[in-house]
């Protein structure tokens, strides 16, 4: 029953998509003002001869729905396609200084960069310039660097064309500093899951939803995050799929979804409830829950037999009985105590696991965003093995990407570990001597940038410095750097820490023209499900002075790299198939006929060698593996600490804000606050709306103040708040032991009230 002494949680009462996705989609065309193709482009969006989504990476069906768009996706594509204009004249009633008090949706409001700009210092303000002057002048300070001292970022967004041409711009340069977004987010499972299953990326497809009996589905909020995804999660729950969600939130897309394409649902039949069990886990409890689950598996098997897939696990596994006598002495009242769960609720769902016979493991960055992220994916593994739930039609592991080519620009080459990338091919294709050791990764990156190594910086996308952890730390330091390169369509708050010399380049979107040569070309884009879709753009540019962003990289490499005949950077721009034929030639068992096949509908596959059971693993199997830690947070029990997990809100995408709604959370206004559990409120003496101080839990300097308190339904000791306006409190140096990817969902905080 509820204590009326404590306050009232905040929480939406309708379903997820209905009339409220609707109204949340209208909200923002009305402030992004976008023309009227953008209707169409939404029409034909992740569709074969359309352009596919700039948002998440979810996958796009062969057989599309009739609008195959969600509120998340639509919110992009009306921003991409907005009618501000953010020009020179923009920038000329601007100076920095002003800018950077803006916040984050202020800024992109302020619409579409419109041309070349570099920053000068004396005024304070980017100040126009040309496409000459900024290709030969950043071409010839990045000569006068150190390359191995100097970072391509790319932000997940830009096609596999122009990645490919990114990282081989570095490399022929000289450095393998390729940073990416997966570094902030599922590099845990590019390097967790390779030592698992010889994988860097999911098993599943996304047909095997469709015949699925269980998905369990840890640590991701589609409702917020991919909300194209609760088509087939939909269907699944229709068919009797039984979906058990493990989040410490309850959120709503995991709850219920009224489908907006259907007439029923949106007039008088009730949504479709999609999980059927929810497990509350205490925030990092996660390896501890699904131990707990195995655990109890085994013991059905010892009762009674068949439950274990023995065939597969002697044939296929390594390590199952030493991770079995660990399992059988981890104790039950030590699983209760991290997981937050009781005995019960992991009894009941290893009874359901147990009964299922083709099971999905799907997760985000609820388990990959901790200091034991890659031990977190491990206990999802090793459930998923006892049952032979890897390498068949309807099970697997499935992680769930968040930029929309994130994947795909690791596929082809931005990478900073060299062993990841066919060199012998580059030197052959290109004459080139690609460097052979490591380079940056994200958190390598911020590291040198705080320590004074750093001397320049060319982001492909993205708003870096505000994604990162140690936030003001990076602030402080960014402008340091000799050289700062922004390739962008909008304007953010990384544009506003000019190093000495700094320069903002924009590009076309993706749902625009993009001509070279009197031809509109085509770029590709791979999904979560390692499927590889083509994508054109058919909307008039917002300027004359865009370019692509294939244009821009080759510009930028052409001004810097010596001559080589091999480097063909202005043919490659003026046909984007040739930069195809070399990614076929550079990965031919991937790639094979890429200019023929990438326009089917639903993509075409590239394969993955766990799928087929083939384990490129140092065992040659797929191998079982013990935690470090059953706490993945790694911090223990310690009064006063609390466990902070940032995400994101309704109205948001990344660091890019939409507006101040997070509907689907009941929440409103200012995105300044902290949620808490009631009954922690209580204890603390906090009332809803007070504005407390989060600081670090050791007494340190990193702190956020002004946070209003919002009572949620949330486990006893753990909190909640919006990226990136908590990352200040979030440590360069917690991150997950095996992949640098920060801890952003464990960060230990203390509460001052004010």
């Amino acid at each position: 029953m509820a204590d009326d002494n404590l306050p009232q949680t905040a929480e939406y009462d309708g379903p997820v998509g209905g009339w409220g996705s609707a109204k949340g989609m209208a909200a923002v065309g009305r402030v992004a003002k976008a023309g009227p193709g953008a209707l169409e482009t939404l029409a034909h969006q992740n569709k074969a001869g359309g352009t596919m989504c700039s948002s998440c990476a979810w996958g796009k069906p062969a057989h599309p729905h009739s609008a195959e768009f969600c509120e998340n996706g639509a919110k992009a594509t009306l921003w991409d396609l907005t009618s501000a204009r953010c020009g020179p004249d923009f920038f000329a009633t601007h100076q920095v200084k002003d800018l950077v008090t803006w916040s984050e949706y202020d800024l992109e409001r302020a619409g579409r960069l419109t041309h070349p700009m570099r920053y000068d210092a004396g005024q304070d303000r980017y100040v126009e310039t040309t496409w000459d002057e900024a290709f030969q002048t950043i071409g010839a300070e990045l000569r006068q660097l150190d390359p191995k001292k100097t970072t391509f970022y790319a932000s997940g967004k830009a096609g596999l064309e122009a990645s490919y041409l990114y990282a081989l711009f570095a490399r022929s340069w000289g450095h393998t500093n390729l940073p990416d977004s997966s570094n902030m987010c599922h590099e845990t499972t590019s390097v967790g899951l390779t030592q698992m299953i010889g994988s860097p990326v999911g098993t599943c497809v996304l047909e095997d939803f469709e015949h699925c009996d269980m998905i369990l589905h840890v640590g991701q909020n589609p409702g917020t995050n991919s909300p194209r995804m609760l088509h087939p999660l939909q269907e699944a729950a229709k068919r009797g799929c039984h979906i058990v969600a493990m989040n410490p939130l309850r959120e709503k897309g995991l709850l219920e979804f009224a489908n907006p394409q259907s007439p029923l649902q949106m007039t008088v039949a009730a949504p479709t409830e999609i999980a059927d069990s929810y497990l509350q886990v205490r925030t990092g409890g996660d390896i501890a829950a699904l131990t707990g689950i195995a655990k109890h598996v085994l013991k059905l098997e010892d009762e009674q037999g068949g439950v274990l897939d023995h065939d597969f696990l002697n044939e296929h596994c390594h390590g199952l009985q030493e991770w079995m006598d660990w399992v059988s002495d981890t104790p039950w009242d030590r699983l209760e105590q991290v997981s937050g769960l009781t005995r019960q609720q992991m009894q009941r769902t290893a009874v359901c696991y147990a009964q299922a016979k083709a099971v999905i493991g799907v997760y985000g960055m609820g388990l990959t965003q901790h200091v034991h992220g890659s031990d977190a994916i491990g206990a999802l593994v090793n459930l998923l093995l006892l049952r032979g739930n890897i390498g068949r039609k309807g099970a697997g592991c499935s992680p769930v990407r968040g930029h929309s080519n994130v994947q795909g620009q690791r596929t082809v080459g931005i990478s900073e570990k060299p062993k990841l990338v066919p060199n012998d091919k580059l030197r052959e294709l290109f004459d080139i001597e690609p460097p052979m050791e490591e380079g940056w990764n994200t958190t390598a990156f911020v590291q040198a940038l705080l320590d004074g190594e750093a001397q320049g910086f060319v982001g492909l996308g993205g708003n870096l410095a505000r994604a990162v952890p140690d936030q003001d730390r990076v602030v402080q330091a960014w402008g340091r750097m000799p050289l700062t390169v922004h390739v962008a369509t909008r304007l953010n708050r990384t544009h506003l820490m000019p190093g000495k010399s700094s320069w903002i380049l924009p590009c076309l979107v993706r749902a625009e023209e993009d001509i070279q040569n009197g031809t509109n070309q085509q770029i590709t884009i791979e999904d979560s499900f390692s499927h590889i879709h083509a994508s054109i753009g058919k909307r008039a540019p917002a300027s004359s002075h865009l370019k692509s962003e294939v244009a821009i990289v080759a510009g930028l490499a052409a001004a810097t790299v010596d001559a080589n005949p091999k480097l063909a950077w202005d043919d490659w721009t003026a046909d984007y198939a040739r930069i195809r034929a070399l990614i076929e030639a550079t990965y031919p068992d991937q790639f094979h006929d890429f200019e023929n096949r990438m326009t089917q509908s639903g993509g075409f596959y590239r394969g993955n060698a766990a799928r087929e059971r083939n384990w490129q693993t140092d065992s040659g199997r797929a191998n079982f593996t013990f935690p470090r830690d059953l706490d993945a947070t790694g911090l223990g029990d310690d009064d006063g600490v609390f466990r902070l997990m940032t995400l994101r809100s309704n109205d948001q995408f990344n660091t890019t804000i939409y507006g101040m709604s997070d509907r689907l959370r009941g929440i409103e206004g200012d995105r300044m606050l902290v949620m808490m559990s009631p009954e922690d409120m209580h204890d603390m003496g906090l009332q809803a709306e007070q504005r407390i101080t989060l600081g670090e839990s050791g007494g340190g300097a990193r702190q956020v103040a002004g946070l209003r308190v919002v009572p949620y339904d949330l486990p006893r000791g753990c909190l909640a708040g919006y990226f990136p306006e908590l990352n200040p409190l979030a440590p360069l140096d917690r991150h997950d032991m095996l992949s640098d990817t920060p801890a952003s969902k464990g960060i230990p905080v203390r509460i001052t009230a004010t």
